[in-house]
C-alpha cells in the first residue's frame, strides 16, 4: 500500500484537515552522514507538500549500548544533520524506541523510515517502530542501494594497510594511529617491496615491448631480402 493511502485516509484528505505543516519525525544514527541518509531524509521532507521534518539521533551513551561504537562522536552527528538542507529541527539525545509519551511533547503526525523491521536491542519488542506502526503513524521511505555506514566502514578495513599509509605520509604519527613501532616498520617495508615489484614489471614490460620491435624489423627485413613471410 502506498504510504499516501494508510489508515484509509488520502495524503489530500490529511491536507483539508490541518491548516500548518505537518509534523513528520525520523530518527537514526546517522554515522559518516551519507548521500544514503540524506535521500531518506529528502524523501520524509517530501511526503507533504508542507512538511516540518524533526530528525532525531541518538546519543553515544544509547547508541554504542545497543548498536556499537560509531566513527563520529554524537556531537558530530547532530551538526552533520543540521548542515541537511531537508532538517528543520535536530532533536538530540532521541530515545531508541519511540513512546507515546515522546509523540506528544514533539507534537509528531508521522514517523518516516523504510519498512524493514528493526530489532529492538533494548528488549522493549521486536521491532523499533512496531508501536508507531500499530497506531497508523508510520510512513515508510526507500533505502539506497549500495551504500550504508557500514559499506564505508568494510572498505577502510579491506584496505587498511593502504589508508594508514596515506595517513602517515599526511603526518600522522604511530602513536595517532595506535601503530606498534614493529608495525609501521612492517607496512613501510612492505610498501617499498610493492614499489620494487612495480619498478621491475614496467621495466620488463619495456623490455618485452622493446624485444617486440626488434624482433619485428628483423623480421620484416628478412622477409623484403629473402622472400617468405614473418
Amino acid at each position: 500500500m502506498d504510504s499516501s493511502e494508510q489508515n484509509g485516509k488520502s495524503t489530500s484528505e490529511y491536507e483539508l484537515q490541518v491548516d500548518r505543516p505537518v509534523r513528520i519525525y525520523a530518527d537514526g544514527i546517522y554515522d559518516l552522514f551519507h548521500f544514503g541518509h540524506a535521500r531518506s531524509l529528502e524523501q520524509a521532507k517530501k511526503l507533504f507538500p508542507n512538511t516540518y521534518l524533526l530528525v532525531g539521533c541518538c546519543n553515544d551513551e544509547v547508541t554504542h549500548k545497543y548498536k556499537g561504537k560509531t566513527v563520529m562522536t554524537d556531537k558530530e552527528r547532530y551538526e552533520s544533520l543540521r548542515h541537511c538542507r531537508w532538517v528543520d529541527e535536530v532533536i538530540p539525545d532521541a530515545p531508541w524506541v519511540i513512546t507515546q509519551d515522546f509523540i506528544d511533547k514533539h507534537q509528531i503526525d508521522y514517523v518516516a523510515h523504510d519498512s524493514l523491521p528493526y530489532a529492538d536491542a533494548s528488549g522493549a519488542g521486536k521491532d523499533v517502530y512496531e508501536y508507531v506502526k500499530s497506531i497508523g503513524k508510520f510512513k515508510e521511505t526507500k533505502r539506497t542501494e549500495g551504500i550504508s555506514t557500514s559499506d564505508i566502514i568494510m572498505r577502510i578495513v579491506k584496505d587498511y594497510n593502504e589508508y594508514v599509509m596515506r595517513n602517515l605520509d599526511r603526518g600522522y604519527t604511530r602513536k595517532d594511529l595506535g601503530l606498534s613501532y614493529v608495525k609501521e616498520k612492517r607496512l613501510r617495508a612492505n610498501r617499498g617491496l610493492k614499489k620494487l615489484h612495480e619498478k621491475v614489471k614496467k621495466q620488463q614490460e619495456k623490455v618485452g615491448e622493446k624485444v617486440y620491435t626488434n624482433s619485428s624489423k628483423i623480421c620484416k627485413y628478412a622477409a623484403q631480402h629473402f622472400g617468405g613471410k614473418c
